[in-house]
């Protein structure tokens, strides 16, 4: 059985491809959520609880029309991480978010792929500014969501209890885009 979510837009860059997620992403973001890398995105996970997270991920493309691309290469359909947009019950506001699966960092493809999202919220979905919520201790994270512009606006206890900061990126009008 193939399965396709449609309505979701698929956004290419020089490199990357954002598109959908499907089944076969599962195994590279259990993968994922099992090291200890991924405390600063929810992390770790036994392999049930990631299945429960990746449903949420493609749930929230139904529930609230927007969510969390697979991040891939363009020659190439294997996950190697995920961006998009993110706003659970209990969030702030719409979050822009990203993680990089391992032996994809450095490569500035987190930075390519943010990019691409943001421009595709401030452009055709016609948002204003977003926010970035990263664990205080992500330095990786708080370096790209600054080269982004984006700027530090508060400290924050997410709905699970970890403490958080957030960070505001430019506002389409401030040339963001």
């Amino acid at each position: 059985m193939s399965v396709h979510l449609a309505g979701i837009p698929e956004l290419q860059t020089e490199r990357l491809r954002l598109r959908a997620p499907g089944p076969q992403d599962f195994d590279a973001y259990a993968t994922y959520f099992a090291e200890p890398r991924s405390r600063y995105t929810g992390g770790p996970l036994d392999r049930a609880t990631a299945w429960r997270g990746f449903a949420a991920q493609i749930g929230h493309w139904h529930l609230r029309g927007y969510g969390l691309w697979t991040l891939t290469l363009r020659d190439s359909d294997a996950a190697i991480g995920h961006v998009g947009f993110w706003n659970p019950e209990g969030w702030l506001e719409r979050e822009i978010g990203w993680v990089l699966y391992p032996g994809h960092e450095g490569q500035g493809l987190a930075y390519e792929a943010a990019m691409a999202a943001r421009a595709h919220a401030y452009g055709p979905l016609g948002w204003g500014a977003l926010i970035s919520v990263i664990a205080p201790e992500n330095a990786r994270s708080i370096a790209l969501a600054r080269r982004m512009g984006a700027v530090f606006e508060r400290d924050w206890i997410a709905p699970s209890g970890k403490a958080a900061v957030i960070y505001r990126h430019p506002a389409p009008a401030e040339g963001a885009a």
